[in-house]
């Protein structure tokens, strides 16, 4: 028997909400399936050969490391990847090597999407936003001179990507940093931005004012190779995203005591871990070592150099690691 009128719309009515509905659930599996913003970021090294090509194999056996030791969070390419060094086909290819490895994986996956200008950038972006990272970070352009340009270009990361974007506070123009106003602004305006790694002085202070602007402000994460991490958490911080891919088991349990509350613990943990972020300036190359000391990495080559360690550096070196070995948790 045909429908009638009233029937077919009755029936058009049912299934565009069973549509919306089903949306609506969709979303909320999405929101509910997403990887915390908080914790442990490690911004990975990028591994080298001894002809200084990228080392595509020992980059994901960093992923599985920095994975198995529990961080929340792996970073890449920022700073401490040597990105300044990286070729525009070494980065786009790292992304696909990296959206590939953490398949499966706890860890959530920051690409860096920064460009000396917003067309680099939205270079980036693009190819990053299609191979569907938990989030993003960007450095503000090397080729702007005003916080209006820094805007500008900000505002055009958030038209490529609706993911978390982090904001970093270096890495941009010379004697150029982004205020606290900016940023505050840029997580009122854009709903997926509210999220800093802070490490621009006065950094306590900028810091703060970031603590005063929650909700606003979702993810405040320290960096400075963790050096402040210990006060960090205890003020309150979302984490941190640093270059300490060869602790990531450390940084993992660090924060884990911060959660649990073991206070004495997490000071005894972070004081037996600070020996060894302090030794790099007494012996350059320090952490590349551990890495290839735990099996990370098969070189201790950058595209700066090639590190080499005297009997004596790698004496201090294990000595200082010793005091680590009860928090470890990865081989």
């Amino acid at each position: 028997m045909p429908l009638t009128r009233r029937e077919c719309l009755g029936v058009l009515a049912s299934a565009a909400v069973g549509a919306s509905v089903r949306a609506d659930a969709a979303v909320q599996n999405m929101r509910s399936a997403a990887k915390p913003m908080a914790g442990a970021f490690m911004i990975l090294h990028t591994p080298f050969t001894e002809s200084k090509a990228v080392d595509w194999d020992d980059l994901v056996r960093e992923v599985e490391f920095v994975d198995r030791g529990g961080a929340q969070g792996i970073v890449w390419p920022q700073g401490s990847s040597g990105v300044a060094t990286l070729t525009r086909e070494e980065r786009l290819r790292g992304m696909e090597v990296l959206a590939k490895a953490v398949q499966g994986k706890k860890t959530a996956l920051v690409l860096g999407v920064q460009g000396k200008n917003i067309e680099e950038m939205m270079d980036y972006s693009r190819r990053a936003e299609a191979l569907a990272p938990d989030a993003v970070i960007a450095m503000p352009p090397t080729e702007a001179s005003s916080m209006e340009d820094y805007k500008k270009y900000f505002h055009a990361l958030a038209g490529v990507t609706k993911r978390p974007v982090i904001l970093q506070t270096s890495g941009g123009a010379r004697d150029l940093t982004p205020t606290t106003e900016l940023i505050h602004a840029l997580a009122r305006d854009l709903p997926n931005f509210g999220y800093v790694k802070e490490e621009s002085e006065p950094v306590m202070d900028r810091m703060l004012a970031h603590l005063k602007q929650r909700p606003t402000m979702k993810g405040i994460f320290g960096a400075s190779f963790g050096s402040g991490w210990l006060y960090e958490m205890r003020l309150g911080l979302d984490g941190v995203i640093t270059g300490n891919g060869m602790y990531a088991d450390v940084m993992a349990r660090m924060w884990a005591l911060h959660k649990q509350g073991k206070t004495d613990t997490l000071r005894d943990v972070f004081s037996k871990w600070l020996l060894m972020r302090n030794l790099n300036d007494a012996v350059p190359g320090a952490d590349l070592y551990v890495m290839k000391m735990r099996g990370v990495f098969k070189t201790t080559v950058t595209r700066a150099r090639t590190f080499t360690y005297s009997p004596e550096a790698i004496a201090e070196i294990e000595y200082r690691f010793a005091g680590l070995k009860p928090y470890l948790t990865s081989s």
